[in-house]
């Protein structure tokens, strides 16, 4: 569903404009009953005072039942238009028209809503080229067309929107803007904005919705109206939500709440929405946290087990140059009695430790040489000298003045 303001706040603009109010003190059934004694006989007789009179009484049931009962509502709309329609009543034909078009918005009758709003504009547009009436002889002030012109673009904008029109609902709220600006309409151009970030989000277009939203930023600013600025911020921090970045967002719906929490009565839908977009950021806030510690967690094990691979590489590439070595040392060896023994650089360091009385795990760690290297030189030194084991080989050595 798309979401669509600016009808709604322009409605209740004129709607307290035109608020019912019998100056009779009669409440609606009463009123009912007053005007049930014009049967057609008698308005035929009447005197256009009294026609007026009664188109009057027409529209202010009209009004007065628009939330109480649509069916009611458009009952009498139609029969004020019974009245002004023929008679070319141009203003209370717009008002008829226009309510009659709301009843069908509200019950997302589209097409039923576009083809009265069109009809409240054509007569709209008749009180511009000079039309008047019997209570307004001398036409209309630019105020009063821009108010009815401005609101008039504004829903069928909308109903536009709503039936996925786009290139024609903005093509209407255009022309709603230029009014606005004209009378310097501050508050208007703000919700007016607001609704076209609002449907280029629909549309999935984030760079028109931010210049929109940015737009209906400076518009409230200038008004110096906080809730204009609320509506503002409302659809940045929606904007920012949809773009995951959760802290921007966070920023301004926050803004959103803190002045909802010191107006808890204005726009309960507004703020309804608001809770529900804080609580999606603070869920995706909460999932981004849990893939970033598992992200962590998995990078901590990756590392160490390249840290393990590089050591195991390492120390494997060291045993084998040792072997290597060692492997060399036996090729090259000749067999000799005792007293030609030839040592090797590294077997003398050995033999020289383990005299000392060196373990092979001790002299692993001097010379940098592994345990199992240090075992394999004793085993080969006690081969070589021919004897049982190290005590006899280092009693041999000291005889051979070796160490």
């Amino acid at each position: 569903m798309r979401r669509v303001m600016i009808s709604l706040a322009l409605l209740t603009a004129l709607q307290t404009a035109f608020a019912y109010n019998d100056h009779r003190g009669f409440n609606l059934d009463s009123l009912e009953r007053a005007v049930a004694v014009w049967t057609p006989d008698k308005m035929d007789k009447a005197t256009q005072t009294e026609l007026i009179a009664l188109n009057r009484s027409y529209r202010d049931l009209m009004l007065g039942w628009q939330n109480l009962n649509a069916d009611k509502c458009q009952f009498y709309a139609r029969k004020a238009l019974s009245i002004s329609l023929p008679r070319h009543w141009e203003q209370a034909n717009a008002d008829a028209y226009r309510y009659i078009g709301q009843i069908f918005y509200a019950r997302e009758q589209y097409d039923s809503a576009l083809f009265y709003y069109g009809k409240a504009l054509e007569s709209v547009e008749r009180m511009a080229a000079g039309a008047t009436s019997p209570l307004s002889p001398d036409g209309y002030s630019q105020k009063d067309l821009d108010d009815s012109f401005s609101m008039l673009y504004g829903t069928i904008g909308n109903l536009q929107n709503m039936k996925g029109n786009i290139p024609e609902a903005m093509d209407y709220y255009a022309k709603a803007g230029e009014i606005f600006d004209r009378n310097g309409w501050n508050e208007s151009n703000t919700v007016l904005w607001y609704n076209i970030g609002e449907t280029w989000m629909d549309e999935g277009d984030l760079k028109k919705a931010r210049q929109a939203y940015d737009k209906a930023v400076g518009y409230a600013k200038t008004s110096a109206d906080s809730l204009m600025l609320i509506f503002a911020y409302k659809g940045l921090g929606r904007l920012y939500m949809e773009k995951g970045e959760t802290g921007k967002a966070l920023k301004y719906l926050r803004d959103v709440n803190a002045y909802y929490t010191v107006h808890p009565d204005d726009s309960p839908v507004f703020r309804r929405e608001n809770l529900e977009f804080i609580d999606n950021v603070l869920s995706r806030q909460k999932r981004q946290l849990g893939w970033m510690l598992g992200a962590s967690v998995f990078i901590i094990l990756l590392l160490s087990a390249l840290l393990y691979i590089a050591l195991k590489l390492r120390k494997t590439t060291q045993e084998k140059a040792e072997a290597a070595q060692l492997i060399e040392e036996v090729l090259e060896e000749i067999p000799a009695q005792k007293a030609d023994i030839k040592l090797s650089e590294r077997e003398k360091e050995i033999l020289d430790l383990l005299s000392k009385g060196y373990t092979a795990a001790d002299i692993g760690k001097a010379l940098g040489l592994s345990h199992e290297t240090i075992r394999w030189y004793r085993k080969k030194l006690i081969a070589k000298f021919d004897v049982a084991n190290t005590v006899e080989l280092i009693a041999i050595s000291k005889e051979m003045g070796l160490i």
